[in-house]
């Protein structure tokens, strides 16, 4: 289910999830991880930290730790949809995929319309979930990793088979593609 609601916090760890529009497999179809992994770059230059992630086909997992910043978190997120959105974009218009793109274009309303919006990519809200207790971030990085394995069909059969995902850093496999910082990293987590 998405979330309208703002996070009320201008920093801390969350687990985010955003889907491309109608679970559209935009991201394979598009040869777009690549995009994910430039926008993590940016957050990290901006003092940001990822911990986790999985881009799936059609949606992204992803646990950031957010460091204060002057734009709300929330702005934050949906800078990165939209930078990735008209990158992809131009991949399609690239392609050819006009079958795509016009796909794409129906499903813009009318108000997005009347701001110049001419191709709907995400849906326009995301999940989030406060991960400042371990045991949180620690489930939502299995969920993390384990999701390749439970969609359907399976990806793969086991979490470090899946290359887009830091499966492979958590649970030793062989390449890993983004190194992220590991969750125990994280100062203000204890065991009590």
């Amino acid at each position: 289910m998405s979330v309208r609601q703002t996070i009320p916090y201008s920093s801390g760890v969350f687990f985010i999830t955003f889907t491309c529009i109608e679970w559209m497999p935009l991201f394979e179809l598009t040869n777009s991880y690549d995009l994910i992994y430039k926008w993590f770059d940016i957050l990290k230059s901006r003092g940001h930290a990822v911990h986790g992630y999985v881009i799936m086909p059609n949606h992204l997992h992803v646990i950031i730790s957010f460091k204060n910043q002057d734009q709300s978190i929330n702005t934050i997120v949906g800078n990165g949809k939209r930078f990735i959105a008209y990158d992809i974009v131009r991949r399609l218009v690239v392609a050819q995929a006009e079958s795509v793109l016009n796909r794409l274009s129906n499903l813009v309303n009318a108000t997005e319309r009347n701001r110049n919006k001419k191709h709907a990519i995400f849906e326009p809200s995301f999940d989030w979930k406060d991960c400042s207790s371990i045991d949180i971030a620690e489930q939502k990085l299995n969920y993390i990793h384990l999701n390749p394995c439970r969609s359907t069909p399976p990806l793969v059969a086991n979490p470090i088979d899946y290359l887009h995902s830091s499966a492979n850093q958590y649970l030793g496999g062989g390449k890993i593609v983004y190194p992220v910082s590991n969750i125990m990293s994280i100062l203000d987590f204890s065991y009590g």
